[in-house]
């Protein structure tokens, strides 16, 4: 998925097994001590401090130029498109839209371009094509690094009943990854956070651990940078339009 997803980057600018999913709290249990009119957030949690940069898509039109580079070019492993006019700010949320071609869209940030911090955004989907994938996820810098790192710290796939963490560390071999998931209904709002620290890795649903990888071999070697993206991967049957919102993205030391 790296390559692909580097190779699309390019164009456009821009070991454990999956587990948890049946010994998981119960989602509506999560991170309760921070709920909100923004849900639980990690933020609030685990005391992060102040807001350093990110986006409260509190305008309208299309993402802010000065924070977002939008993509252009081709899709997903060169497949459909990711176009400009997938993506619109308004209602307080920017809207990523697929449609059945193929046609969506994605963005890189042009802040917070770091090594460690903590990002956190909220986010859902609508009743989504099993063919269209939402992710967040951390892009090296300059789409240069020699171990391949990735940080998609939620990433919906083929099984649109889950939600996954996946951890690229290294660029091939039967342990390119550190993964875990959990079941989660992404058509509602849910919060998404990564940490990255020297010590490791973690990631938060709704304000709660539900990720860490404090392997330090595992660990990016190059600064990285938020990325939305709606990934098309079609799959030989006729494909449903899908939308993709992100209320927040948020970014603190």
């Amino acid at each position: 998925m790296l390559a692909h997803r580097f190779a699309a980057a390019v164009t456009a600018a821009g070991t454990l097994g999956l587990a948890g999913c049946g010994a998981a709290p119960a989602l509506d249990r999560l991170g309760v001590a921070a709920s909100g009119p923004d849900g639980a957030q990690a933020a609030v949690v685990h005391g992060w401090g102040p807001v350093v940069a990110g986006d409260e898509f509190n305008y309208s039109g299309p993402p802010d130029p000065a924070k977002w580079k939008v993509y252009d070019g081709r899709g997903h492993a060169g497949k459909g498109i990711r176009s400009p006019k997938a993506l619109a700010v308004g209602g307080g949320a920017v809207t990523i839209s697929g449609d059945s071609a193929g046609t969506t869209g994605g963005m890189s940030s042009r802040f917070a371009r770091q090594r460690y911090g903590r990002w956190e955004a909220r986010m859902k989907t609508s009743a989504r094509d099993s063919q269209y994938h939402p992710v967040l996820l951390l892009w090296p810098n300059n789409n240069v690094s020699p171990t391949c790192a990735e940080i998609d710290y939620a990433e919906g796939t083929a099984d649109i009943t889950q939600i996954k963490f996946n951890l690229h560390h290294a660029c091939h071999g039967p342990n390119f990854q550190t993964r875990d998931a959990r079941r989660v209904d992404t058509t509602q709002w849910h919060n998404y956070a990564v940490e990255w620290t020297p010590g490791g890795i973690t990631g938060y649903l709704d304000g709660s651990v539900w990720f860490a990888d404090t392997n330090p071999a595992h660990q990016p070697t190059v600064g990285m940078h938020q990325t939305v993206q709606l990934d098309w991967f079609p799959a030989g049957t006729s494909t449903r339009p899908a939308r993709f919102q992100v209320a927040w993205i948020r970014v603190y030391k």
